[in-house]
């Protein structure tokens, strides 16, 4: 494959309701996206996860934007030979950033499935034509403003609930909502806000018969969960932990962890990913698909990630009308509380560019 052009572009997508991060509340979701054009004409699109400041990850979208323009994008350019398959080993003398490299990797695959006329779906290996989508509640001001909003998540037809909680903010809503919601797939989600010594707080969620705990302790302690897994009924699963194929490998040879949340940006991009999903197949470890507050862009990569057979667990994967008043695609509607996987070529979607270009707050293309 030979590059013929790539843009690089930063758009501010306004969102449904605040994004709240410890760097304050954002109104708009800050995104930066990429479309490569091969040497043959056609189009690829991704998008960067990368989140406007390093509160989820080390990256975020500038710190990302430099690396590409200054090391990424000429190490492939440079590059005699390029496929899909060589971008992760031509990249990888450069440290760190899985979410940058994954742009790269994702936009040449989109152009070069587009190419071949296939749908991602089709490459990847998924075998269902839709999948279950569930949704992340973040923490509310009050209980029953959490109470109003699960509601209508639920009344929409959202087929798992996730809540964020904290210390001082667990047992008490979990509690209420599963009061209100006895049958519902329920879990939680820590985002590395307890300690090893908390154990037995968050062993009084075992009540709740929740799906899971998600990433209760620090990404970096392993040890530490495979602690926790040994006080508590619930199971616990690592998303920030799971950086790479290498790291799921560790994580269940510790028993640190029974399921595991697959971002692909995460770890490096969708090939990773099903390498992570193949493991987890063959060792019987439910897998799902967690979320970055995708544009249509990421959001349909990711409904074709969740079509393949390790995924049994609801993702993050909501309708666009969860986070965006416009989407810069077609957007992705739930009917019955499932998305259709897209079938046809490359991802499955295209932004709307006149859209695209109103919300757009900086453009470059770089080339040979």
């Amino acid at each position: 494959m030979k590059i013929a052009e790539l843009e690089l572009r930063t758009i501010n997508l306004p969102l449904v309701r605040p994004f709240r991060t410890s760097f304050g509340t954002q109104t708009a979701r800050e995104v930066l996206m990429l479309k490569v054009t091969t040497g043959d004409g056609v189009v690829g699109w991704s998008e960067c996860v990368a989140l406007s400041e390093p509160v989820y990850s080390p990256e975020y979208v500038a710190g990302c934007l430099d690396e590409m323009k200054r090391f990424f994008i000429p190490a492939l350019l440079s590059a005699p030979v390029l496929t899909v398959e060589s971008v992760a080993p031509l990249l990888a003398g450069f440290l760190g950033s899985p979410m940058a490299k994954a742009t790269l990797e994702t936009a040449l695959l989109d152009a070069q499935l587009r190419a071949e006329n296939r749908s991602l779906a089709d490459f990847l290996g998924a075998n269902k034509s839709k999948i279950p989508c569930g949704v992340s509640v973040g923490i509310a001001p009050s209980i029953p403003q959490l109470i109003e909003e699960v509601a209508g998540y639920i009344k929409d037809g959202y087929k798992r609930i996730k809540l964020k909680i904290e210390p001082g903010w667990d047992i008490e809503p979990v509690a209420e909502v599963r009061r209100n919601w006895p049958e519902i797939p329920l879990q939680v989600d820590a985002n590395q806000a307890y300690s090893r010594s908390d154990g037995p707080q968050l062993a009084k969620l075992d009540q709740f018969e929740l799906l899971l705990i998600e990433q209760p302790l620090d990404e970096h302690d392993i040890l530490g969960h495979a602690q926790l897994a040994r006080q508590v009924r619930t199971p616990i699963c690592l998303d920030e932990s799971i950086v790479s194929l290498r790291a799921a490998e560790d994580a269940l040879a510790l028993k640190a962890t029974t399921i595991i949340n697959i971002k692909p940006g995460r770890v490096g991009g969708y090939l990773e990913a099903v390498r992570i999903h193949d493991l987890c197949l063959n060792e019987g470890i439910p897998v799902w698909c967690g979320g970055m507050i995708e544009t249509g862009i990421g959001r349909a990569a990711n409904v074709a990630l969740a079509a393949l057979p390790g995924f049994t667990l609801p993702g993050d994967t909501s309708a666009s009308s969860r986070f965006f008043l416009r989407d810069i695609t077609e957007p992705f509607v739930m009917h019955d509380g499932f998305l259709d996987v897209p079938n046809t070529v490359g991802i499955g979607r295209t932004p709307d560019m006149e859209f695209l270009n109103s919300i757009t707050s900086y453009k470059e293309s770089i080339g040979p």
